[in-house]
């Protein structure tokens, strides 16, 4: 039987940047179709650059990106991003915000607010598509740009920490709604953060970069947790657990390095 093809799959990825700083160096990923992937690592290790290269936004000075076997030049078209900070523009409704880039793809006005109206219920938002983004809670502005993200039926969705600004609590309900809408219909998502119980909690495997320059990725984690999955409930499994303690045995020793170079600059 011939193997799925990837979604996604970055080659011998090396990006350099001007003054010779190399951010990461020789990293291969591939994620498959409906797979949720979840980079880890230290601060400052090359997640967003990772992410930027697979989004299009970034050409990487060596290697290259194939999305569902097509080399990626320019922009990638099947890629929803959801950035971590906010791309609500504030002029505009939460309505008219989630519909905007179906406009801009030619979709007539009518229909795209029809359809922004459906996905605003979806996220919990319905009663709420006339407000303005001041005046939406840092919730409720995550699930409006997250509506504005899945609106447009991305078939990969790239997240960069998006969910790193909330509260405990508020970021524990956006993490089951994602995993939700995500189980509804399974996109590849790849998913940068900073916290290894959130990746480990949400995705299907955890890659883990070392750290910085020169930032390559050291290890690999399936996570066979049974699913469908509450994010707060799971982490108290011995399964969650046992996953945990290996993943940070890997990452420990990064986390320091790139500690002790922030320190020093």
């Amino acid at each position: 039987m011939a193997a799925t093809q990837a979604a996604l799959s970055l080659q011998d990825v090396t990006c350099t940047f001007a003054g010779g700083y190399t951010a990461i160096d020789g990293a291969s990923l591939d994620v498959a179709p409906g797979e949720f992937v979840s980079i880890v690592g230290p601060t400052g290790c090359g997640k967003s650059t990772f992410l930027n290269v697979a989004a299009g936004l970034l050409q990487p000075s060596s290697g290259r990106v194939h999305v569902f076997g097509d080399e990626l030049n320019g922009l990638n078209p099947h890629a929803g991003y959801m950035f971590q900070s906010e791309a609500l523009m504030p002029w505009k409704t939460a309505r008219d915000n989630v519909a905007v880039g179906l406009e801009v793809r030619g979709t007539k006005r009518a229909d795209a607010l029809a359809q922004a109206d459906a996905w605003l219920d979806r996220v919990g938002l319905g009663a709420f598509g006339d407000r303005y983004p001041h005046q939406m809670s840092g919730g409720m502005r995550k699930r409006a740009a997250l509506a504005q993200t899945l609106i447009l039926d991305p078939k990969i969705v790239l997240m960069d920490e998006p969910f790193s600004a909330l509260d405990v609590q508020t970021r524990q309900l956006m993490e089951n709604e994602l995993l939700e809408l995500w189980s509804a219909d399974r996109k590849s998502v790849v998913f940068i953060t900073h916290d290894l119980e959130e990746a480990i909690a949400m995705s299907d495997r955890v890659v883990i970069l070392s750290a910085g320059p020169r930032a390559r990725i050291i290890g690999e984690y399936k996570i066979d947790l049974p699913r469908p999955r509450d994010v707060a409930e799971i982490r108290m499994t011995d399964g969650f657990l046992d996953l945990h303690k290996a993943i940070w045995a890997d990452l420990k020793d990064e986390v320091l390095k790139g500690y002790a170079r922030t320190s020093r600059a």
